[in-house]
């Protein structure tokens, strides 16, 4: 692209080649052409522009770029700026930093863009999750004497199919198949969620997740989001975008402290799965914080470390602290979104994770 004295082509461009051009030229070239200006009508106009001209995973990193050259965070405190922009994770986990801030006439639009992020995710991720949880649990416990509110509908017509009486149309039930033990869910799941901003991502799609467990009903689910301190958010966990906008990204990091606090909430050791969601960036004391994973893996609680919950490439994390948590056992990875029904799955059925973990941190 080009056409200017300084791109040296010797070539001018007209019509659309000439916006396509200028859109780019406002964003690379914006430290000799002035930039898009602190006027936001200029923003909106160029977002909007940009969403013309190119196909929208080139949207979406000219915006972050935008953000990261010119400093345009300040757009997204503007309605008609962030109406303007390409929703995706990356957007959302700015907005979930800027929750404080926003002011009260970007609020209802800043939600509705984090609600189309969260649909298309939920869209994308939420079914897989529900088949892989549903069928490693209805493998692992089987109640063949369930009261009525424990009936497995699904499974018990499967199993009486030859019982089908064709004169009733009907099938005589002569198994039944429930869900498992009466009055408490199957197993307990526990989702530590580290606030600090390099985590912003992991916990969008942490978000999704938690509110598909927490609609499963064999599945009892918290959710816990720390930094120096620790706040229990399974009251909001089945709205997704309740749950982000409750989130506080950066400040300092005390792991062992949240670890702590979801220990406490261990009902049955064996039957609980916690999955801790962080770089392992132990802002406070780093050899309690070990002694404490080591602490509950060795309860019979099955603890799982996700370095990230991203498609981002490698994360940023302490390789010492994953090394150790390896070394004891506890599987220490990052985890694409795709991978992580199945890491679930395995999960429930005590089946080992090298599969997916690979062989080291």
């Amino acid at each position: 692209m080009g056409g200017s004295d300084a791109d040296g082509t010797g070539f001018t461009l007209a019509g659309r080649d000439a916006q396509l051009d200028q859109a780019m030229e406002a964003l690379y070239d914006s430290e000799q052409r002035g930039g898009l200006g602190p006027s936001s009508p200029n923003v909106a106009r160029w977002l909007g522009d940009i969403r013309e001209y190119f196909p929208q995973t080139v949207v979406q990193i000219m915006q972050r770029d935008a953000m990261d050259r010119l400093n345009l965070h300040k757009m997204l405190l503007e309605p008609e700026c962030l109406a303007a922009v390409e929703p995706d994770v990356h957007l959302v986990a700015t907005l979930m930093s800027f929750s404080h801030v926003l002011p009260a006439k970007t609020r209802d639009t800043a939600r509705m863009v984090v609600r189309k992020v969260v649909e298309d995710l939920e869209k994308r991720l939420a079914n897989p999750l529900r088949q892989a949880v549903g069928g490693s649990i209805s493998k692992s416990v089987r109640n063949l004497r369930p009261k009525l509110r424990e009936m497995d509908w699904n499974r018990t017509i499967r199993a009486n199919l030859r019982h089908y009486q064709a004169d009733y149309k009907t099938i005589i039930p002569e198994t039944l198949v429930g869900y498992g033990r009466t009055g408490r869910a199957l197993r307990d799941v526990i989702l530590c969620l580290d606030q600090s901003g390099s985590m912003a991502s992991s916990i969008v799609y942490a978000g999704v997740f938690g509110a598909t467990l927490a609609s499963i009903r064999a599945v009892n689910t918290q959710v816990i989001a720390f930094d120096t301190s620790v706040v229990n958010l399974t009251s909001v966990v089945e709205d997704p975008v309740d749950m982000l906008f409750s989130v506080q990204l950066g400040g300092g990091t005390d792991i062992e402290q949240a670890l702590r606090y979801a220990q406490g909430l261990v009902r049955a050791p064996s039957d609980t799965i916690m999955i801790l969601i962080s770089d392992l960036i132990e802002g406070g004391e780093n050899e309690q914080f070990l002694k404490r994973a080591a602490n509950i893996k060795a309860s019979g609680v099955n603890l799982i470390c996700l370095l990230a919950l991203s498609d981002e490439g490698a994360p940023m994390y302490d390789k010492d602290n994953a090394a150790f948590l390896a070394s004891i056992d506890i599987p220490t990875f990052a985890c694409t979104p795709e991978m992580f029904p199945e890491l679930m799955a395995k999960a429930i059925k005590g089946q080992r994770l090298d599969s997916i973990a690979g062989t080291s941190p």
